[in-house]
C-alpha cells in the first residue's frame, strides 16, 4: 500500500513502528471479546475504535498516494472495502482488514530493512573523524571539514576517510570493503587508497582527491540506492498488469454485485485483490541482490542489468589485463650448450640494468627474484637498437639482448634459431642474449594468464553460457596460445577497436545476449555496446564505473561465475514473486472470493501473507553464496 514509511532507521522511529501495530492488535483483541463475550456491555461496538484508528491511517495513506502519484492506486480497493464493511455494519471485519493492511506493511518494511543493511554497513565504514593537516600539524576534525586537496594522516587500525594518493609512508591496506579481496595490499607513496578501507599496519599521509558521494564507496552506495528504479522487462510486464488490474477488479466486483447482491462478497474481492505483493516483487529482490553483490566488491546497476545478465548467451573477453595479468613475465630463461645460467644472468643483468622498457623491467624482476643484486652488474655505454633490442658496451666488450633481427643478415646460430622458433610458435616474445656477437642463451617473455582463469571459464560454461570467446588486437599465435592455456574455445585476433564493436554488433543481430569483459578503459566503447558490460579492477577508475553495467572492484576474474549465478538466481526469484506469489494468488483469491468461500477477514490474511512471502523470498538473496562446481560433492 502506498506510501510507505512507517519503519525507518532511527531507533525511536523503529520503536514507534512496533508500538502502533501492537496497540491496534490489543484493541482488536478487546473488540473481539466485546463482540462475542461481552455483547451488551457497551451501548456501541467497541470495534469502531480500532476501525477509526486503523481505517483512518489506511485512508490517509491512500489519499496521499493518489495525490502524490496523480492516479488511482491499488490501495483504493482497500478503501472501498472499508467503506463497504462499515456500511453493512461489519465494524470488526473492517477493523481487522485495516489492521492486516498496516501489519502487513509493517512486516514488509521490517523485512525490507534486512535488504538495506548492506548499504548501512557500507555507510558505517566512513569514519566520523580524521587527522587533517592544519598549520603543519595533524588535528582531529569531523569528516565534514575535509576538502579535496587536504592532507590526511592515517595510523594503524584506522579506516581511511577519503579517496586519495599516498604522499608518504607505507602500509598494509585491507580493501575488502571495496574490492572484496580479503588479503591486505601493501601500498607506498604513489599508491591509491579508498575511503572505508582499513589501515592494518603502518602510518601514511594521504592527499585527498575525492570526498563524499564522489568516492568509490559513495558511488557504490548511490548505485545500491538507485538499483530498484532500474527495472527489467519482467517488472515492466508486471507494471502493465497492475495498470489494467484495477479496472478489471472493479468490473468483476460490479458483475458479482449484480449476480449475487452480496455486498460482503464484493468487499472480500476488493480486499484480496490489492496487488501489494506485485509492487514489492522486483524492488525487494533487486535491492537484496545488489546489496549482496556490493558486500563482495561487485557493483551492479539495477534490475535490468540483473535480468539481462541472467540471460547472457555469449561472453567476450579482452585478453590483456583480463585473461592475462597485463604485464610481461619471463617464462623461459635458457642458457645455450656452452654457457651456464650464471653467464646468461650476467649478460641480461648488464644489458637491462638501466632499461625502462617493460620487457627489460620484466627481465630485471626475474633476476631480482632469483637472488641477484642490481648493483652487482657494471654500468656501461647504453644503446637502444630500434626495432631490435638493447646493447651495452663495458670495458671493450659488447653485451646485447635482441630479437630475431639480430640474425637478419646472417644465417645465425642454429641453437638460437631453434629457441626463437619454438618460443614464437607459442606466441611469446623471444630474445637472444649475446656477448661479443656470440649467443649465450635465450629469454622468452610473455603476458601470463591469471591463475584462476581456466577454472573460471569452466564455471561459466557450467552455468549455461553457450559461447565464450576472446577479442584481441594481439597476433593470432599469441591469442591461440593464451586461449589454449585458458581453455577458451574460440578467439578473434588482430582486431582494431572498431573491429571489436562490429563483432559484438554482429553477435547481437544474430540473437545473442552478449556480455563484454574488459578493463573498462581501453574497452569502454565495447562495454557500452554490449548487452552487459563488465569492467574488472574498476576501483578508482571513473571511466570503468561509468561505461560498465557491472563493475568488479578488484581484478579477480573468478568473481564472474558468482555474479552470473546471482543474476540467474535473482531473475528466478523475481519471476516467482510476480507470477506465483502475486498474480496467481490474486487471481485464485478473486475467484474463490466471487464464489463466497472467503470473508473480508480471511481475504486480508491471504492478501498480506502473499506480500510477506514475496519479501521473505527476496531476502533469501541476502544469504546467497555461490558454490563453485569444483568444490561441490
Amino acid at each position: 500500500m502506498e506510501p510507505k514509511g512507517t519503519f525507518k532507521g532511527n531507533p525511536m522511529i523503529r520503536y514507534k513502528a512496533f508500538l502502533f501495530p501492537g496497540v491496534l492488535a490489543t484493541l482488536l483483541v478487546i473488540a473481539t471479546l466485546f463482540e462475542y463475550v461481552w455483547k451488551d456491555a457497551l451501548p456501541f461496538s467497541f470495534a469502531l475504535i480500532p476501525l477509526v484508528i486503523a481505517g483512518g491511517f489506511v485512508v490517509k495513506s491512500t489519499v496521499e498516494a493518489v495525490f502524490a502519484l496523480k492516479k488511482v492506486t491499488a490501495g483504493t480497493l482497500v478503501v472501498l472495502a472499508l467503506i463497504g464493511t462499515t456500511y453493512v455494519g461489519e465494524y470488526l471485519a473492517g477493523a481487522v482488514v485495516s489492521f492486516m493492511m498496516i501489519f502487513g506493511e509493517f512486516l514488509e518494511d521490517l523485512t525490507m530493512e534486512k535488504t538495506k543493511n548492506a548499504v548501512r554497513e557500507l555507510v558505517r565504514l566512513v569514519p566520523a573523524t580524521c587527522r587533517k593537516k592544519i598549520d603543519g600539524e595533524y588535528q582531529v576534525v569531523p569528516i565534514k571539514q575535509v576538502r579535496v586537496g587536504d592532507y590526511i594522516q592515517v595510523i594503524p587500525g584506522e579506516r581511511i576517510p577519503v579517496d586519495g594518493e599516498i604522499i608518504s609512508g607505507q602500509a598494509a591496506i585491507n580493501e575488502s570493503s571495496i574490492t572484496g579481496e580479503s588479503m591486505p595490499v601493501d601500498k607506498a607513496a604513489g599508491g591509491k587508497v579508498f575511503v572505508g578501507s582499513l589501515n592494518e599496519n603502518g602510518v601514511i599521509e594521504v592527499l585527498t582527491e575525492k570526498i563524499g558521494s564522489d568516492t568509490v564507496l559513495g558511488r557504490i552506495i548511490k548505485t545500491v540506492h538507485q538499483a530498484q528504479n532500474n527495472k527489467g522487462k519482467a517488472q515492466k510486464a508486471a507494471d502493465t498488469f497492475a495498470k489494467y488490474f484495477l479496472p478489471i477488479i472493479l468490473t468483476i466486483s460490479v458483475v458479482v454485485w449484480f449476480v449475487t447482491s452480496d455486498l460482503m462478497r464484493v468487499m472480500t474481492i476488493l480486499v484480496i485483490a490489492c496487488p501489494c505483493a506485485l509492487v514489492l516483487a522486483t524492488p525487494t529482490a533487486v535491492v537484496a541482490a545488489v546489496g549482496n553483490a556490493a558486500k563482495r566488491g561487485v557493483l551492479i546497476k539495477g534490475g535490468v542489468v540483473l535480468e539481462t545478465a541472467a540471460k547472457v548467451t555469449t561472453i567476450c573477453f579482452d585478453k590483456t589485463g583480463t585473461i592475462t595479468e597485463g604485464k610481461p613475465k619471463v617464462v623461459a630463461f635458457t642458457p645455450f650448450s656452452s654457457y651456464t645460467p650464471e653467464d646468461l644472468q650476467t649478460v641480461a643483468g648488464i644489458v637491462e640494468k638501466n632499461s625502462q622498457h617493460p620487457i627489460g623491467k620484466a627481465i630485471m624482476t626475474f633476476l631480482l627474484e632469483s637472488g641477484k643484486k642490481i648493483k652487482s652488474y657494471p654500468d656501461g655505454e647504453f644503446e637502444m637498437l630500434f626495432g631490435r633490442g638493447v646493447k651495452v658496451a663495458v670495458d671493450g666488450e659488447i653485451f646485447e639482448v635482441s630479437n630475431r633481427r639480430a640474425f637478419a643478415s646472417t644465417s645465425g646460430d642454429a641453437e638460437a634459431i631453434r629457441f626463437l622458433d619454438s618460443q614464437e610458435n607459442l606466441g611469446r616474445t623471444a630474445l637472444i642474449a649475446m656477448k661479443n656477437g656470440s649467443p649465450v642463451g635465450g629469454i622468452a617473455v610473455a603476458d601470463t594468464i591469471r591463475g584462476s582463469v581456466r577454472g573460471t571459464i569452466q564455471e561459466l560454461l557450467g552455468l549455461g553460457i553457450k559461447n565464450i570467446t576472446v577479442l584481441t588486437g594481439d597476433n593470432p599465435a599469441t591469442a591461440k596460445a593464451i586461449c589454449d592455456e585458458a581453455g577458451i574455445p574460440s578467439f578473434e585476433a588482430s582486431l582494431l577497436p572498431e573491429d571489436k564493436l562490429s563483432r559484438i554488433d554482429k553477435m547481437k543481430k544474430n540473437g545473442e545476449i552478449v556480455a563484454m569483459v574488459g578493463d573498462g578503459v581501453n574497452d569502454a566503447p565495447a562495454l557500452v555496446l554490449s548487452d552487459v558490460g563488465i569492467a574488472m579492477g574498476a576501483a578508482g577508475t571513473d571511466v570503468a564505473m561509468e561505461a560498465s553495467s557491472i563493475a568488479l572492484m578488484s581484478d579477480k576474474i573468478e568473481m564472474l561465475p558468482a555474479t552470473f549465478a546471482l543474476s540467474k538466481k535473482t531473475y528466478r526469484i523475481i519471476q516467482q514473486n510476480i507470477w506465483v506469489f502475486s498474480v496467481f494468488i490474486n487471481i485464485i483469491g478473486v475467484f474463490i472470493s466471487s464464489l463466497g468461500w472467503l470473508n473480508p477477514i480471511m481475504a486480508s490474511v491471504v492478501h498480506n501473507a502473499s506480500s510477506v512471502f514475496v519479501v521473505i523470498n527476496s531476502s533469501r538473496l541476502l544469504a546467497f553464496k555461490y558454490e563453485a562446481r569444483a568444490h561441490r560433492k
